[in-house]
């Protein structure tokens, strides 16, 4: 099963559209989408407007992979599980979220070499058209790295020998 996800904020109709043209010309029967309080409705794929926690993370478990917003909560978890994931960021621009915050989270990801980024709706198009070969991440732990600790133990140390 492929999840589709918009988050909980606002409704993402642009990449759901997307998504559900997709799986109608290719036939993909098991598309799962998540698509948030909006109007419009998908005509093509199987879809909820909001799933509990626990309901998500059940489905994400079961997906073989992980279509979303660039939300980090979905992001992490998906790397947790290791489900490879394509995200397509929210534009505040178009009136889907509230700033750009999601363009900017896409950019510094997509270094990162983990996840699959589509920027724009062409973009997305044709990753969906070449599944088979998006990355699939290594699983991530659940706890900060030992280097993240000592640095943030360093900085402490460094403020509580500061007078100010």
């Amino acid at each position: 099963m492929i999840l589709v996800t918009v988050g909980t904020d606002l409704p993402f109709d642009r990449m759901i559209r997307v998504i559900d043209n997709w799986a109608f010309y290719n036939q993909q029967k098991d598309v799962f989408a998540q698509i948030g309080n909006t109007g419009w409705k998908p005509k093509y794929i199987q879809h909820i407007n909001m799933l509990s926690s626990i309901d998500f993370v059940n489905y994400l478990k079961s997906a073989r992979l992980v279509i979303s917003h660039a939300g980090m909560g979905t992001i992490l978890t998906a790397l947790f599980y290791g489900k490879p994931i394509l995200i397509m960021p929210k534009k505040a621009s178009l009136g889907e979220h509230r700033n750009e915050h999601q363009l900017a989270t896409a950019q510094r990801i997509k270094k990162l070499a983990n996840v699959n980024v589509a920027f724009n709706t062409n973009d997305l198009r044709n990753k969906l058209n070449y599944l088979d070969v998006l990355i699939h991440p290594k699983k991530i732990s659940n706890l900060a790295s030992k280097i993240l600790i000592d640095e943030i133990n360093q900085f402490i140390n460094m403020c509580s020998n500061t007078h100010y």
